[in-house]
């Protein structure tokens, strides 16, 4: 790899490191399918919930995805250094936030799979900005190009094997719309019937 890719590379790696704890503020509060309103634009995004491989603890990172024939795919853009690609293959079990649901599931690597290619293709279609970022357009490369400038790249399956249920997933921090909105409510109306001063 040369210099000025890996510069853009660690540009990259640190630019989605900063919005990562946005986009999961955005999930927690209840906003998971507004993140994925425009999928051309900002990509399809899933959280990942899995384990630390050093720490234990529980680690969440937003992720661009595809779904195919029910199955869930997803890729490690930045290949074997990505953190949560490494925590992943210590240990696969992993909770999945979707926009219709939230998931338990294991992961399973499946890169260098005869049907690999295609999946990984729409992967990247659904990651709206973020592919194109990197340099790459998965709807007009060959597949001779794609392959190698996704060498790489690692892509995984998700296999979902229960729905989940309980206050630490998506949309635990939704009550602070109703509680701002009362509050704001009462501003409003405080200000409306405070006595005009002459």
């Amino acid at each position: 790899m040369s210099t000025s890719n890996r510069q853009l590379e660690q540009q990259l790696r640190q630019g989605f490191k900063a919005f990562n704890p946005f986009m999961l503020l955005l999930w927690r509060l209840g906003l998971g399918s507004w993140v994925n309103l425009w999928p051309e634009g900002g990509g399809r995004i899933m959280v990942l919930t899995h384990t630390g491989r050093k720490t234990g603890l529980r680690r969440r990172t937003p992720v661009n995805y595809a779904e195919i024939d029910g199955e869930l795919y997803c890729t490690a853009g930045f290949g074997q250094i990505s953190d949560w690609y490494r925590n992943l293959c210590a240990n696969p079990q992993v909770e999945v936030w979707l926009p219709a649901g939230w998931w338990t599931g294991v992961a399973d690597e499946i890169t260098g799979q005869p049907d690999a290619l295609p999946i990984l293709r729409q992967v990247l279609i659904n990651s709206g900005f973020a592919a194109r970022s990197a340099g790459l357009d998965p709807v007009r490369m060959k597949d001779a190009e794609l392959q190698a400038a996704t060498a790489n790249y690692r892509l995984l399956h998700i296999q979902r094997t229960a729905a989940c249920t309980g206050q630490d997933g998506p949309g635990a921090l939704a009550w602070v719309w109703p509680l701002t909105t009362f509050l704001l409510l009462l501003f409003t109306l405080r200000n409306l019937l405070k006595p005009e001063v002459k």
